[in-house]
């Protein structure tokens, strides 16, 4: 079991940016995947990118495909999510996860066992 932490949300003018970590506890931390899912008020978890251990090879959601980078700093036990270009649509509060992930199930909520609490995204016109 990973403890995961998120911070860097806010609010933020159309077009800005934010970068969003999450601090993992224990030693494990390198030998999970990662995601980013997040939850706007009334709709469902939505994945947003996630990024594998060993290769790192990253995913993103259609939607923030061009905007965002996902990153990860092992040593440091950090997840990272840059984002650029935010949209208000980008406005949602913002999970971290980890877990261990297949190509045909990274963006589901399923296959990630631990989960932050959540940062929260205002991106305003």
């Amino acid at each position: 079991q990973v403890m995961l932490v998120e911070s860097g949300g806010g609010s933020v003018q159309a077009g800005g940016s934010l970068r969003l970590s999450c601090a993992g506890s224990g030693r494990t931390f390198s030998s999970y995947d990662l995601g980013w899912f997040r939850q706007a008020p009334g709709k469902d978890l939505e994945f947003v990118s996630a990024i594998r251990i060993g290769t790192y090879e990253r995913y993103y959601a259609d939607s923030v495909a061009g905007r965002f980078m996902i990153s990860r700093d092992n040593a440091k036990n950090m997840l990272y999510l840059r984002m650029n270009s935010l949209k208000p649509e980008d406005t949602a509060v913002y999970y971290c996860a980890a877990g261990a992930v297949t190509d045909s199930n990274y963006d589901t909520a399923l296959p990630y066992n631990d989960w932050g609490q959540g940062t929260q995204v205002t991106v305003f016109s």
